[in-house]
């Protein structure tokens, strides 16, 4: 990956507005309590890692965004957080390997939304297993019980509460791509976005 200073500079700059919104809105939903914080929080962070893409049309920059985030996190809270920190990291690196496979247009990038937010599906199960040492099938039940509660699903549920839970995740990645494309261009042509320089 080489970037010219001006990518450089939005890279920091989109970088800088994730990890701002980490630090604030983050914060805020986690003190509510509000259901679904999480997702929220990773889907209007991903929306402004793919607007990046668009002010810096070239392979990695999703990426950079999301380490410049994930190093932002690690500075607010005073040290490493490394569930936050691997969640942010995964989901651009996700979003990036889309794009790259895709190409650069509005399919890409409502795909590249939506299989991003998917690993925070997923996420649990690695980091609790990974750190905690706890069983991958007791942290997975916690986290269904958690969306059958919010719904006031009956027990027996189980299954069409774990859709709901995925199919939520996937739609809102979606709508953040989508989002991501549409704003993105409109502001990329309003500030006249050049081609970026590599030397």
């Amino acid at each position: 990956m080489r970037f010219g200073l001006r990518s450089l500079v939005y890279i920091g700059v989109f970088g800088g507005l994730w990890g701002g919104l980490e630090a604030t809105l983050g914060a805020a939903l986690h003190v509510v309590r509000l259901p679904f914080a999480g997702l929220v929080l990773a889907s209007t962070g991903l929306t402004i890692a793919l607007v990046g893409r668009l002010f810096v049309p070239r392979p990695g920059s999703v990426l950079a965004i999301g380490l410049v985030t994930a190093l932002l996190k690690a500075v607010s809270v005073g040290g490493l957080v490394f569930s936050p920190m691997l969640a942010i990291v995964v989901e651009s690196l996700i979003a990036e390997a889309v794009l790259l496979a895709l190409g650069h247009r509005r399919p890409a990038f409502v795909a590249a939304g939506a299989a991003a937010l998917a690993w925070p599906v997923v996420h649990p199960l690695v980091t609790q297993t990974l750190l905690a040492g706890r069983g991958v099938w007791i942290v997975y039940l916690e986290m269904v019980r958690g969306v059958m509660r919010v719904f006031r699903l009956d027990p027996g549920a189980l299954a069409a509460a774990l859709a709901v839970f995925v199919a939520l995740h996937l739609a809102a990645g979606a709508l953040a791509g989508w989002l991501a494309w549409e704003a993105g261009r409109t502001a990329a042509r309003r500030v006249g976005r050049g081609e970026e320089d590599l030397a």
